[in-house]
């Protein structure tokens, strides 16, 4: 499935019974269920693992009460929030004190930076083909002016204006995005 399908449109696809779909929702938002367990919630590889399962189990379960298919990212980081907690909760893991003290205050910060990362890769499939590609060469890559011009065979000046014309469209599909309220009184993007 293209990354360029939408965590909406992977919902809808799921929810119509597409396996290939659920791979590609579960490919997708892996790294950020764990980056919550071991990042934000301190969890060992183990745990997080366990997080994990459980979590998509729950989705796979309860993706017919999401009420909108945009909300699917604060809707899973909402579950995994709650399993890590019960996890801590239910004293499965060995901890010392200081460990304790860590999982329980979870580390917004590198949450709120996955959010976003997220919120990044969804807005890149409202631009065209080429704004991902020079895009994703320019700073996933960390290519240059001058190489990513040579394999599209274009002046690196050309590359440069492009990529600040295509920063545009990226900065306005990001602002296209409405507000949702999370339950510590923040706001996640959807």
């Amino acid at each position: 499935m293209a990354q360029t399908v939408s965590a909406a449109q992977l919902v809808a696809r799921c929810r119509d019974g597409d396996q290939e779909a659920w791979a590609a929702l579960v490919e997708r938002f892996s790294r950020y269920v764990y980056a919550i367990a071991t990042q934000g919630f301190r969890l060992r590889e183990h745990d997080a693992e366990d997080v994990f399962q459980e979590v998509f189990a729950k989705v796979y379960e309860r993706l017919d009460s999401l009420r909108s298919d945009e909300a699917i990212q604060p809707w899973i980081a909402q579950l995994t929030r709650r399993v890590c907690v019960d996890r801590l909760r239910s004293g499965s893991r060995e901890e010392t004190t200081d460990e304790t003290e860590l999982a329980v205050d979870p580390d917004e910060d590198a949450i709120g930076r996955i959010d976003e990362a997220l919120d990044v890769h969804d807005a890149m499939a409202g631009l065209s083909e080429n704004c991902r590609e020079i895009l994703d060469r320019f700073f996933a890559r960390d290519e240059t002016y001058r190489t990513i011009g040579e394999a599209l065979e274009l002046p690196a000046g050309t590359i440069a204006s492009r990529i600040s014309r295509c920063l545009v469209k990226l900065r306005e599909e990001l602002e296209g995005r409405k507000p949702v309220p999370t339950q510590s009184g923040g706001q996640v993007s959807v």
